[in-house]
Parts: C-alpha cells; structure tokens; sequence
C-alpha cells in the first residue's frame, strides 16, 4: 500500500501545488509577493496531499481486496 500511497501522492501533490501557486498568481494581494510565496505554496501543496493520496490508496486497496 506505500507505493501506491507514494504513486498517488506524486500526482496530488503536483496537482495541489499547481493549485496553489495559481491562487498566489492570480489574488492580487498575493501577487505583490509572488517570488516570496511560491515555495510555501509548493511546500503546503506537497503537504496537504499526504491524507488524500492515502485516503485514495486505502480505498483502491479495499475496492480490489489488497490484490
């Protein structure tokens, strides 16, 4: 289940930072600081899709019976 969870998790958190970084880009009162906050929404990104990529795997896993 650790390598799917890391699978799922290496396109969550692309997916998520993605996000964020186009949240900093985009609300202007973030955009007078881009070059400062687009290592935190990356770092932040990369976090916050931990719980999902292995909520994700736990399911995958339990729909197919751990095969």
């Amino acid at each position: 289940m650790v390598r799917l969870t890391l699978v799922l998790w290496s396109v969550t958190a692309t997916t998520l930072a993605g996000i964020f970084i186009l949240i900093v880009l985009t609300v202007p009162s973030l955009a007078a600081n881009d070059a400062q906050l687009i290592l935190p929404a990356v770092i932040l990104g990369c976090l916050v899709a931990i719980l999902p990529s292995y909520l994700i795997a736990k399911k995958i896993m339990n729909l197919t019976n751990g095969q």
